[in-house]
């Protein structure tokens, strides 16, 4: 019962979403700057999914999002369950806007959250809106593959540019969090060159990309969804600095050529 009262609401809210931005895109048909957020061409079926299973806080932000012009349909969901059940009649997904409040990334559950939006919505890109904005926290959330993180600091004219910038291909981190980086330039990279940067999967994928195996003989053997491995492949590439496969595999070999030798030394 409580699954379809969630799905009501959900339907309810998408039903407001939709009424408001009509009317909203009818009363702003003069206004330079909505205008100028059209620079996107977007389509009218074009719109961006607000995950939050705070039903207050999700609602709250798509007003802010429509009210400062954001240029496109804004629709709610309370997770991903409610998204799939009224996708087919929602138009073309162009961006995923994650809030995750104070909950902190090392939360297991809210990870696997994270991880299914990514493997689920791929290509289209996954944003994390955010309280915690410390540095680590920022990194750990990137890490998980997605295309940028929001601090709920900035400004809703800000948030609104990060999600065009990850529609766009880009990816948008805090500049207190890319200063505070500077600082670590020397010792952060060391951290991701070791075999034990890596989770269990990651380092089974990354042996298996190693050697030169395809990624569904990958997902087959390790008994994954290509998606998802693709998400690994991804954020091993950005952990070893790698901008291709065959890359990856060198570097990989490298790790292992090193890690051999220094047991044999010890």
């Amino acid at each position: 019962m409580a699954r379809d009262d969630e799905a009501d609401s959900d339907k309810e809210a998408i039903n407001i979403m939709r009424t408001r931005s009509s009317a909203g895109r009818d009363s702003r048909a003069d206004s330079r700057e909505y205008v100028d957020r059209q620079s996107q061409q977007y389509a009218a079926s074009d719109y961006v999914a607000i995950f939050d299973k705070r039903n207050l806080d999700r609602e709250c932000l798509a007003n802010s999002l429509d009210s400062h012009r954001i240029g496109i349909s804004v629709f709610t969901f309370s997770g991903l369950a409610a998204w799939q059940q009224s996708k087919a009649s929602l138009g073309t997904l162009r961006a995923s806007l994650v809030n995750i409040g104070s909950r902190n990334v090392s939360d297991p559950d809210l990870r696997d959250e994270i991880t299914q939006l990514l493997t689920t919505l791929e290509p289209v890109p996954v944003v994390v809106l955010s309280d915690n904005q410390t540095l680590d926290h920022v990194l750990d959330v990137i890490d998980l593959g997605v295309h940028g993180f929001i601090p709920s600091s900035v400004d809703i004219d800000v948030c609104i540019e990060a999600i065009g910038l990850a529609i766009a291909g880009g990816q948008f981190v805090p500049a207190s969090s890319v200063l505070a980086m500077r600082g670590l330039l020397g010792s952060y990279p060391q951290k991701v060159r070791g075999w034990s940067a890596f989770t269990v999967r990651q380092a089974a994928v990354a042996e298996a990309l190693r050697r030169g195996k395809a990624n569904k003989i990958i997902a087959r053997e390790l008994n994954l969804c290509e998606s998802t491995v693709k998400v690994h492949i991804r954020n091993i590439m950005k952990k070893l600095g790698a901008t291709n496969r065959t890359e990856v595999a060198c570097k990989v070999g490298e790790i292992l050529s090193d890690e051999t030798y220094q047991s044999s030394q010890a």
